[in-house]
């Protein structure tokens, strides 16, 4: 179940403070993607591999001295504008993200990214569920664009053809119904250079809570001043 475009949740400030924040996070979200690709595809003998991992444990324990809960939103967060640093999918601060960047292009929601040799299964090729983790993120998109955002309960995926590593990808999804909470919607993943022929194809179905619903599931992270905890943005 991932929750998609729900404001009330975190943050609203984007003081020049908040946005130095952010600036430093999407850095060092930079580096440990570098960091990340380069540890996946290395052949470094035994030693290097060793004295690189103890380097790596004394800047972890430097970042440990800055805890954040879970129930705590990260304080660069604006909900309400769509900016999450740590998003596993989008979020320029995550080391796990792509990241997949997403625009809407004549009402059509367009996702480009390059999945490299982290995010591999078969060899040379992209790994299934990370697929499904990439469909979720712009279906959810798409429904919460359209002004009905909810929380994933169903996600069927259809794989066509594997998906290639290094290689250029397009993403599109749109909304497709709607029935009372309930919204549907669709889309592809394909390569950049043949954005017809779908590699991955997937319908999702989302239903929006109700605000008490909201309440119980989110609970502490609700921004006090939230008027309507389920309606907000991802």
């Amino acid at each position: 179940m991932t929750a998609h475009s729900f404001p009330g949740l975190g943050h609203r400030d984007d003081s020049p403070a908040v946005q130095e924040q952010r600036a430093a996070i999407a850095e060092l979200g930079e580096a440990l993607r570098e960091l990340v690709q380069r540890s996946s595809a290395t052949e470094a003998p035994p030693e290097e591999q060793r004295e690189i991992a103890a380097l790596l444990r004394e800047a972890a324990a430097r970042l440990a001295k800055y805890p954040r809960e879970r129930a705590q939103m990260p304080s660069a967060d604006n909900l309400l504008a769509g900016i999450r640093m740590y998003n596993p999918v989008t979020g320029p601060g995550s080391a796990l993200a792509a990241p997949l960047h997403i625009e809407v292009i004549d009402g059509l929601v367009v996702g480009t990214c390059t999945l490299g040799l982290a995010f591999e299964g078969p060899p040379m090729y992209v790994h299934g569920g990370v697929s499904a983790l990439l469909m979720d993120q712009i279906l959810g998109y798409a429904v919460g664009v359209a002004g009905r955002p909810g929380l994933t309960v169903t996600l069927d995926t259809r794989y066509r053809a594997p998906v290639p590593l290094q290689t250029p990808l397009r993403l599109t999804a749109q909304m497709t119904g709607e029935e009372g909470r309930s919204v549907t919607a669709a889309g592809i993943i394909a390569t950049a250079a043949d954005p017809d022929t779908p590699l991955v194809e997937a319908t999702a179905r989302f239903v929006r809570p109700r605000p008490d619903q909201a309440v119980k599931l989110f609970g502490r992270a609700l921004h006090p001043d939230a008027m309507d905890p389920s309606a907000a943005h991802d």
